[in-house]
């Protein structure tokens, strides 16, 4: 196993790297008869693109999908179904500018995996950040926008926002707004905060960490005892996210100062009365909204000097200039409501194996 797929029933493999001739998934296990709209899943990929919607990054991708299997058009029907076969999607580069990287050819970029993937591989690919790229992350917002067709059959909806930026934390939960303000961000005040955040360090050639923060509904239920929690499932496929540095569920790191009494959700003749649990209890949801929260390191492409080694193990310093957001966020948004979809539809499924055993 070489760890690029996930999911146990749909399952989703990723492949390509940021400047190769293009990134790309194969979905397995989709089920039959889901009618995709081509400009519905293209809506999900604009989100993320590069170069739009108030992104730092210069580079220009049109981030077209194009489905290459798996979808059939029955006749008198305009648009394409399922057939469940396999679905290959690919996201062809465009904008890929390798040779702006040439000069980091024998050096290690520090918050970069450039050190880590020759100890793994051998192989030194300095073009960009490679298959560690977050350019890797498009494919699985394309997975992401076929598992929301599926969610969209039981009526469960995936929102993720900005919480904080740069130490500017939202104090309002008012969903209304993540439209409103290029940072998804549910607060008004915060988001204007957030500007000025962004222009000063911008100005001092650094970049900035986040934290957003995912609610989903879910019915009781989804999850496995022990290994395959669902928290476990959710916390796999958001830590999978490069830029993201830890997970918490619910209440999070926050009931290390609680009580007992303080943290557990009473329940009432009308279901839980909390939701501290952030809709999960013994690694099974409970029926409450998913409530996560996930930390985002900041971009480590900053144009401040910093000190590393090349590949001689000789100290030298580096500046780095190239294409860079000056944060993960908000293009990070749509990557982990993808992730939150792909854990929901497998469980979804996995859920209907057991029913149709039971039945």
């Amino acid at each position: 196993m070489a760890g690029n797929t996930f999911g146990t029933i749909f399952r989703v493999t990723t492949w390509g790297e940021s400047h190769g001739i293009g990134v790309g998934a194969v979905i397995d296990g989709c089920p039959p008869g889901l009618v995709i709209d081509p400009e519905a899943l293209q809506r999900e990929m604009n989100r993320r693109r590069p170069g739009q919607g108030g992104a730092a990054s210069p580079r220009k991708e049109a981030d077209r999908v194009e489905i290459l299997s798996g979808l059939f058009t029955p006749p008198g029907e305009e648009l394409p179904r399922t057939t469940g076969t396999p679905l290959s999607l690919v996201i062809y580069n465009q904008d890929a500018h390798s040779r702006s990287y040439d000069h980091l050819r024998e050096i290690f970029r520090p918050g970069h995996g450039d050190l880590t993937y020759l100890s793994k591989y051998g192989i030194r690919d300095h073009r960009g950040g490679g298959r560690a790229s977050a350019r890797e992350t498009a494919a699985r917002v394309a997975a992401g926008g076929i598992a929301k067709v599926l969610l969209d059959k039981y009526g469960l909806r995936v929102r993720a926002y900005t919480v904080a930026l740069g130490g500017i934390r939202a104090q309002e939960r008012d969903l209304d707004q993540i439209e409103q303000n290029r940072f998804f961000c549910p607060d008004a005040l915060a988001a204007e905060a957030m500007e000025e955040r962004v222009r000063e360090v911008r100005a001092k050639g650094d970049t900035l960490g986040g934290i957003v923060e995912i609610v989903a509904d879910c019915p009781a239920g989804l999850g496995e005892p022990v290994f395959d929690k669902l928290e476990a499932e959710l916390a796999h496929g958001l830590m999978s996210i490069g830029a993201v540095k830890g997970v918490e569920i619910g209440a999070g790191f926050a009931v290390a100062e609680m009580l007992g009494s303080e943290n557990n959700d009473p329940i009432g003749p009308d279901g839980f009365l909390g939701n501290n649990a952030g809709g999960i209890l013994a690694g099974i949801s409970n029926g409450e909204q998913l409530v996560i929260r996930v930390a985002v390191k900041p971009i480590p492409s900053i144009g401040k000097e910093q000190q590393t080694v090349n590949l001689a193990n000789e100290p030298v310093n580096i500046t780095i200039g190239g294409r860079h957001d000056i944060s993960a966020i908000p293009r990070i948004i749509p990557v982990c409501e993808a992730m939150v979809r792909l854990t929901l539809a497998d469980h979804l499924l996995r859920q209907a194996v057991i029913d149709s055993m039971e039945a």
